[in-house]
């Protein structure tokens, strides 16, 4: 995925799909600058990571 499409499911009233290492997550905050993005599960929202907007799959 790339750092526009990010944004664009940030921005979305839809659910969009999104999936980090098979795991279904919900993104929380892209940069542009590093192109990463601040993602958390479903199961677990209070723990989020940082990722490479690259690993991000949209289903």
């Amino acid at each position: 995925m790339d750092v526009t499409r990010v944004q664009e499911i940030i921005r979305s009233e839809e659910k969009i799909q999104v999936r980090y290492q098979g795991e279904s997550v919900w993104i929380d905050d892209v940069d542009e600058g590093t192109a990463t993005a601040r993602v958390h599960t479903e199961r677990n929202p209070a723990q989020s990571v940082t990722v490479d907007v690259n690993q991000l799959v949209e289903k």
